[in-house]
């Protein structure tokens, strides 16, 4: 019996086809596009939005939770997307912005004021950080005056907006949109030593 507890706590070896599908996606994923989720509090849309990360390549996401506490998700979406995104968690609006900036992005704010200008109309090929607001109050006044820049989505019926998380992934479906178009997909944007980094990470998941 403890013969066979000891083989059962050996580490499972990868499969050439996991490492292969493994190094698929994270030559797809796009470490200068993220979103920053500001205050999103059902658990549900903070899943799905995770989801739509993963989806369309997105590395990392930014947390900014100054009024309501990052809601507790369900141990299935802990055990998809969100195991396949990085989370950064952010204390101060300033820390958040210098970092990102720091970075080279353009900080994108989701609104409906006279400043916001179509998705469209933005350049998703630049490095771009997109801030997605609660889904009752939008994006705070303090990080829409920071931003570069405000967005929205078109719409052409009655309802004039939609749920946090299908705008997420509406915006980010633009943006693989720009960027397949721009060939930002078709190779690795990770250097070896990260993508390296990245697999063996990914492989001990």
């Amino acid at each position: 019996m403890a013969y066979l507890c000891f083989f059962l706590a050996m580490p499972k070896e990868p499969t050439a086809r996991r490492k292969a599908r493994f190094l698929e996606v994270l030559s797809h994923r796009q470490p200068d596009l993220t979103l920053v989720l500001a205050n999103i509090h059902d658990p549900h849309n903070v899943s799905a939005i995770y989801r739509s990360c993963d989806a369309f390549g997105v590395s990392r996401v930014h947390l900014y939770y100054t009024n309501t506490a990052f809601p507790v998700l369900g141990r299935k979406t802990s055990a998809s997307a969100r195991k396949w995104v990085e989370s950064v968690r952010h204390k101060t609006s300033e820390d958040m912005l210098a970092e990102l900036r720091g970075q080279g992005m353009q900080v994108l704010a989701t609104s409906f004021t006279e400043k916001a200008r179509p998705m469209r109309e933005w350049d998703f090929t630049r490095p771009t950080a997109v801030i997605m607001g609660n889904e009752h109050s939008g994006v705070e006044p303090e990080l829409l005056a920071a931003a570069d820049g405000e967005l929205y989505i078109p719409m052409y019926g009655m309802i004039q907006s939609f749920n946090v998380s299908v705008a997420s992934a509406i915006i980010l479906a633009e943006a693989a949109r720009q960027r397949e178009a721009a060939g930002m997909y078709a190779t690795p944007r990770f250097d070896e030593a990260t993508l390296a980094t990245r697999l063996g990470e990914w492989l001990e998941k």
